[in-house]
């Protein structure tokens, strides 16, 4: 039988080791997609499917993204982006970081959301870049939280050096034109070790 204290005592142990845990990211759960438009007129949605993250215990956070995952459901644009654009071989991830106060989170009920704006560093293509993040987190349970994208991220390929690798896609497609500015989306999901 339980006892009052046992019982405030296991609840108290779980609280503690949620806001000191490490947070990994569910890559399986968790999303990063793109649009890209071309011709002025047509878009394509665009996802990474292989993605690896944590938030530590101090709020640094990192997303790694394999270049070579993404996904646009056409293999042959898939495999050019890849080798013409990402060029994987030699910038095998892209990475973001960021610091995040973690207590708003940790201090969060199950389903209770905070809005986050928070500065975060892009690298991309051997080139770093900084961006004002708007972001809604929400406790989902004492073990994992939810970070969403509010506002698109506004990638330019001049800021990653990707606009000679945009260029030999549009030709190899013959295509009129190519958008150098792709909004990103993200749905990440974060589980307590």
């Amino acid at each position: 039988m339980f006892s009052l204290p046992r019982l405030l005592l296991a609840l108290l142990a779980l609280l503690s080791f949620s806001a000191q845990a490490n947070w990994h990211l569910d890559g399986e759960s968790s999303r990063l997609s793109f649009i890209s438009s071309k011709n002025g007129d047509t878009a394509e949605i665009h996802r990474f499917l292989v993605l690896h993250g944590k938030v530590d215990r101090k709020g640094a956070a990192e997303l790694m993204i394999e270049m070579d995952s993404n996904s646009s459901g056409v293999p042959l644009r898939d495999e050019r982006m890849r080798k013409d654009l990402f060029e994987y071989a030699r910038f095998a991830e892209a990475k973001v970081r960021a610091q995040i106060d973690l207590r708003p989170i940790n201090d969060l009920a199950n389903g209770a959301q905070v809005e986050l704006r928070l500065p975060l560093t892009v690298e991309l293509h051997g080139k770093e870049h900084s961006y004002d993040a708007l972001l809604l987190a929400t406790r989902l349970d004492e073990r994992r939280f939810q970070v969403v994208t509010l506002e698109p991220l506004m990638l330019r390929a001049e800021e990653f050096d990707l606009v000679p690798g945009l260029e030999t896609l549009r030709k190899a497609a013959g295509l009129k034109s190519i958008s150098p500015s792709v909004p990103v989306s993200a749905v990440l999901i974060f589980t307590a070790r």
